[in-house]
């Protein structure tokens, strides 16, 4: 695509489909998902404690009787903690929400034409042109030393600031 080009969220997420980068991210949050200990142990605890399996007569149900009662009984309360946990993997900014972030913006800066990196990160400060001070970021260039307020990469962007025009 020409750099004049408007880049929408859908232009960025219809790449990522079609070059695999969602299979490969839904792929490695349901390897985190089941590598959580404290969600198995809640989702255990909610079996053991459920109505279905201690009501007298349970042992005399069939194995698909009592799986479509537990799934009847504690499937939105097991969705809802699965749901929160898929939520901090993906916001979390020192691991695979992390990973995405920077996916998007390069996938972002491909279609556009940009250069990388789009906003500052914490990274700057480690870097020569900048120094976090107080939650700002003061970015040097020839001519002085000028303050930025620090991106953080859990915000959502809106497309006025990833695309101004």
């Amino acid at each position: 695509m020409a750099s004049s080009a408007v880049i929408t969220p859908e232009d960025v997420l219809e790449s990522l489909m079609n070059d695999g980068t969602i299979d490969s991210l839904r792929l490695k949050i349901i390897n985190q998902l089941k590598a959580n200990e404290e969600l198995k142990k809640t989702t255990i605890k909610m079996a053991e404690q459920s109505k279905v399996l201690n009501t007298p007569g349970a042992e005399k149900q069939t194995k698909r009787e009592l799986f479509d009662a537990l799934r009847q009984e504690l499937e939105p309360q097991v969705l809802e903690k699965a749901s929160k946990s898929v939520w901090e993997i993906i916001l979390d900014n020192n691991g695979l929400g992390k990973e995405i972030n920077e996916i998007v913006e390069r996938v972002f800066c491909r279609l556009s034409g940009k250069e990388p990196p789009l906003f500052p990160s914490a990274d700057l400060e480690s870097q020569p042109n900048g120094v976090k001070d107080d939650g700002k970021l003061k970015q040097r260039d020839g001519r002085g030393e000028k303050e930025v307020e620090e991106v953080h990469s859990s915000k959502k962007r809106r497309s006025a600031d990833v695309n101004p025009e």
